[in-house]
């Protein structure tokens, strides 16, 4: 098991002027946390396209839906989760029960291209999607994501 982990949760009206909310509060997290200035970047872009995402898709015209946005704040990474069920998370449950992202799953993302998701892959550590009643996007950032990087330049000199 994980160590402790302090856990943050956000529901917000599936509509896009709450998308900006849900940005500024990953932006505050990833910052108190340490995170380099363009990792707070990646981190608020790849969950903004899951929130767009959820958003635009997860419910039919004139429905009411919620998008949860869920953060956990380990010494060594990052992990948000965001639903469009607008059901809360029981995050080790997630945990266990997403899996890679698997190319012939009808998520709707993929129907505008899969750039969404594509984005979203690129930008994070780790991306697992779960299919249930709704779409859950589980993103993992690492806290010394860059320190990787930059060792693997100085062996390449």
């Amino acid at each position: 098991m994980d160590a402790a982990f302090d856990y943050i949760e956000m529901k917000v009206p599936a509509k896009p002027e709450y998308v900006g909310v849900i940005r500024l509060t990953i932006s505050g997290i990833a910052s108190r946390m340490g995170f380099s200035y363009e990792l707070i970047e990646d981190i608020k872009i790849a969950a903004s396209e899951a929130v767009t995402n959820a958003v635009q898709h997860a419910y039919k015209m004139n429905e009411d839906g919620e998008v949860v946005a869920g953060f956990a704040l380990y010494n060594d990474r990052l992990e948000v989760m965001v639903s469009d069920s607008g059901k809360s998370f029981d995050m080790r449950k997630i945990r266990r029960e997403t899996g890679p992202y698997n190319e012939k799953e009808n998520v709707e993302f993929m129907r505008e291209g899969g750039l969404g998701l594509y984005l979203i892959e690129s930008l994070m550590d780790e991306v697992n999607v779960q299919l249930n009643q709704g779409v859950s996007v589980h993103m993992t950032k690492y806290l010394k994501g860059e320190q990787v990087e930059l060792d693997a330049e100085k062996i390449s000199t």
